[in-house]
């Protein structure tokens, strides 16, 4: 494998000013971050853990509040309580909605394991409530449809207007936080006066800015992805405007409660040192997405985003046009991980997608797309979401063997 070695040297010297780039935006999202801690005064004391009820909880309420100010929001909820990013998700979506509200989606069908939240039947979801859902498609370069947005709109019973930052199992480029904000602007221009929801999975720290920035009133996601900074052991996050972050915490606990309770014996120093490192994973993954890319574009495979540009989130599709090509390049991510290396990965039918997926996630915390992993579904024209890797170093190893076993 080390033959590879100049090569990877030579693709490091094609991408150093991307990499310079992406160094600068992570000192600047390092720099909220700091202040963030600095300004609520974090102290050892916001690290102990609570048991019970958790009333008058400091670490649990002020992590909610260091997230809130690295994200531009007015107040945020933090909590072990959620399990994932489609849980996260799914509270915040319960929270804002009521029977007969319409859920409209201007980013295309949302990923797979939230459209069951959405439109299942008989199982709890948002339909089973009379909340109505309708879907705006992007256009085919990858932006939002405004004319098919403003048209969607004159349905008065619109009350969330949600989009999903990341591709999902598209292929397609993530949307950038100038789209985000540009797409906010034509909302607002048209008088919508609800909520504004971005799923930010995959996208923190990736820009400059957060979705809340730019005119979200609500961003969510998960921290076993970018902001937990490959340390946070669980959770998710929901950052925001303070009137839907309440009505939001009312759904997360119960109606007469709301955020005034939820302990967490274990305590919460994990969680507050994977936001103070996150804006520095974030930077090493991203650097690992553009080597990938670029080794899999000189082997002839479609990327996604291109490597002539910064992604606007950590993940990465590559098209490999069949299925033994995609199987291996994730059989070689699994095989260059630091925990299960000696696993093979086989596709499965997995709760909450509709098609076999195979998934590399040799992961210190299970399943954390913030390390180095790759998954997809096993279709047509198969396609590797590649994501993570908490050191750059990793990402180099995981290439030389790839290149190993699908150099022709």
């Amino acid at each position: 494998m080390t033959d590879y070695l100049q090569y990877i040297n030579e693709c490091e010297e094609r991408l150093k000013d991307k990499f310079a780039l992406i160094d600068g935006i992570a000192f600047k999202n390092q720099c909220k971050v700091i202040e963030a801690f600095r300004n609520n005064r974090i102290a050892v004391r916001h690290f102990t853990g609570t048991t019970g009820y958790g009333y008058g909880d400091e670490g649990r309420d002020c992590l909610g509040k260091i997230y809130a100010d690295s994200f531009g929001a007015e107040a945020g909820i933090v909590s072990p309580h959620l399990l994932s990013g489609t849980h996260t998700l799914s509270v915040a979506l319960f929270g804002l909605l009521m029977p007969g509200d319409e859920l409209l989606c201007i980013s295309g069908m949302p990923y797979d394991t939230i459209r069951p939240v959405i439109s299942g039947d008989g199982i709890g979801s948002l339909k089973d409530y009379g909340i109505k859902f309708s879907c705006v498609s992007l256009t085919a370069d990858g932006g939002f449809d405004v004319d098919a947005v403003k048209s969607a709109l004159k349905n008065g019973n619109v009350k969330v207007v949600y989009i999903q930052r990341s591709r999902g199992y598209e292929l397609r480029d993530a949307l950038s936080c100038g789209q985000i904000g540009a797409v906010c602007d034509v909302l607002r221009g048209c008088g919508f006066g609800g909520c504004i929801f971005v799923d930010n999975c995959y996208g923190e720290f990736v820009e400059e800015c957060e979705p809340t920035d730019v005119g979200a009133d609500i961003i969510a996601g998960s921290l076993i992805k970018n902001p937990g900074g490959g340390i946070a052991p669980t959770g998710g996050y929901i950052c925001g405007k303070q009137k839907y972050i309440d009505i939001i915490g009312r759904r997360l606990t119960a109606p007469s409660i709301g955020l005034e309770v939820g302990s967490f014996e274990q305590g919460y120093r994990y969680f507050y040192q994977g936001l103070f490192m996150a804006p520095h994973t974030v930077a090493q993954a991203l650097k690992c997405s553009l080597l990938i890319g670029i080794g899999m574009t000189d082997l002839g495979y479609i990327n996604y985003p291109s490597i002539d540009k910064i992604p606007h989130d950590i993940t990465r599709c590559i098209e490999f046009g069949n299925a033994e090509d995609m199987i291996n390049f994730i059989r070689e991510v699994q095989y260059a991980s630091p925990v299960d290396s000696y696993v093979t990965c086989e596709p499965w039918d997995m709760p909450g997608y509709d098609d076999d997926i195979i998934m590399a996630a040799g992961t210190f915390v299970s399943g954390a797309s913030i390390e180095l992993s790759a998954d997809g579904p096993v279709k047509s024209p198969y396609i590797a979401y590649f994501q993570g890797g908490l050191t750059y170093e990793h990402g180099k190893y995981a290439l030389m063997r790839i290149l190993s076993k699908l150099k022709k």
